[in-house]
């Protein structure tokens, strides 16, 4: 009879291990696209510059001295990692739910009760005192009969790799945002220099215009705008110097310094990264940290719906207690001892609509984060496709622009010995074409700034700097 019964517990046994498959489901990456995600890019080559150490894209010294102080200070990225504390925590949390329960306590109860309260003659009152000296352990344990602890513990551990790949793409940003900015102080430093440059020519051109004049060559007229032009030039000194004072310390705050002046080289320095690799979009799936993040935001919704499910289905709780409990305190350790074991079988019947708005809250949760997945992936292709396009037309850009600088410097000098010496010219040509050129030069130093911010964009779009 013994051994049917040891049948009878294991047929039971994998009967609910059964039904606990078909309640929980097992975790599958979803379908989402996630190839061809490149405008105009077919290649089928899987090299990426995503894989490349940050130190062998940025050659800079000193840019890559500020990347790690950002690094190892920026406040954004120490948040992060403090989070992944706390996702830690919570993993910790879920596997002990899987251990039993333990309590101790230990009481003394006073019980006092006049004696007439218990029906005795009239007149005769008598108080009956009792001291009741108890100390126990109780432990209460759930089975995971339905696999929702172990549900619960899947999606606190995919919250612990979201908050992982979290900071991962912080450090991404930030390395990024680091580039970024020191890139753009180099270039209002080259701005600066080529107003500066312009005012000292255009000053020494105030001086001829009214030697000019005194030769009577030019009128007054020449001279004014002379004048004008230089303080065109001018007015323009206060905004370039306020811009390089805000991207000091908007960069100063990326490396956790106090907004201060920040040590760098010069724009001509650079030299782009050209071998640009962007391997195929589904690398995106293993590059790009805030794509993981976003499918672990998924996976973690997954197992809450698996957690929602299971309670619709009956919990197994067991629970004991055990200990000494004695009238008398010389007796506690004599003839005192007493346990009780109680198994437990709850099957929810009405739970006022709970179960139902549980399931019906994971499962909407679920889609959001399923749709949150795919448009990460979407944006992803779109920064990685804007960035070589960027790059591109920087490239195309500079090209032109150089042909462009080169002819406006002849129209200058041109212009300028034509005003001098013949009166084919005025002095308003002379005028068009400094200010053509000043415009140029400036927009070449925008161009410049362009392919380096787009080849750091690219690098950071395709999951590069983590790693």
């Amino acid at each position: 009879m013994k051994l049917n019964n040891k049948y009878l517990i294991v047929v039971i046994c994998f009967a609910l291990l059964t039904l606990s498959a078909c309640v929980t489901q097992k975790y599958n990456r979803p379908e989402v696209k996630a190839d061809n995600l490149y405008r105009d890019q077919k290649t089928t080559d899987t090299t990426t510059i995503a894989n490349l150490s940050w130190k062998s894209l940025f050659a800079d010294p000193t840019l890559q001295g500020l990347i790690t102080q950002g690094i190892s200070e920026n406040l954004d990225l120490k948040q992060a990692i403090a989070r992944i504390k706390i996702a830690e925590a919570s993993l910790f949390q879920s596997r002990m739910a899987f251990l039993p329960s333990l309590q101790g306590d230990v009481s003394v109860t006073d019980a006092k009760q006049s004696r007439s309260a218990l029906n005795f003659p009239p007149g005769i009152n008598i108080n009956l005192e009792t001291q009741t000296y108890r100390t126990q352990l109780s432990t209460s344990w759930e089975a995971d009969i339905w696999g929702k602890l172990s549900s619960a513990k899947r999606s606190a551990y995919a919250g612990l790799l979201q908050s992982d790949a979290v900071k991962r793409a912080v450090q991404t940003q930030l390395i990024a945002n680091i580039a970024n900015a020191y890139y753009n102080l180099l270039a209002l430093d080259k701005q600066l220099a080529i107003t500066e440059q312009t005012i000292i020519s255009r000053t020494k051109g105030v001086e001829t215009i009214k030697a000019l004049k005194e030769a009577a060559i030019l009128n007054g007229a020449a001279v004014v705008q002379s004048e004008a032009n230089l303080y065109a030039a001018e007015v323009t000194l206060p905004d370039l110097k306020k811009s390089i004072r805000e991207t000091e310390n908007a960069l100063s705050v990326l490396v956790a310094s106090a907004p201060t002046s920040i040590n760098r080289t010069t724009l001509d320095s650079q030299i782009p990264y050209s071998k640009l690799k962007t391997g195929v979009s589904a690398q995106l799936l293993q590059n790009r940290p805030d794509v993981q993040a976003a499918e672990f935001a998924f996976r973690t919704s997954f197992e809450n719906t698996n957690v929602a499910k299971t309670y619709f289905y009956p919990a197994l709780t067991l629970t004991a207690s055990g200990g000494l409990s004695s009238l008398q305190l010389k007796d506690f350790f004599s003839q005192s001892i007493f346990y009780n074991l109680i198994g437990g079988l709850t099957q929810p019947i009405f739970a006022k609509g709970q179960n139902k708005a549980r399931l019906k809250t994971a499962e909407a949760q679920q889609k959001i984060a399923f749709y949150a997945f795919q448009q990460t992936l979407l944006t992803s292709g779109q920064e990685v496709s804007n960035a070589l396009f960027a790059y591109q037309t920087a490239t195309q850009k500079e090209e032109t622009r150089a042909k462009q600088i080169a002819s406006l410097t002849k129209a200058v000098d041109f212009t300028q010995q034509l005003l001098r010496y013949s009166s084919v010219t005025n002095y308003t040509d002379v005028l068009t074409s400094e200010q053509s050129l000043l415009a140029a030069q400036l927009s070449g130093v925008s161009d410049k700034l362009q392919k380096l911010q787009a080849v750091v964009n690219l690098y950071s779009a395709l999951g590069g700097g983590w790693k």
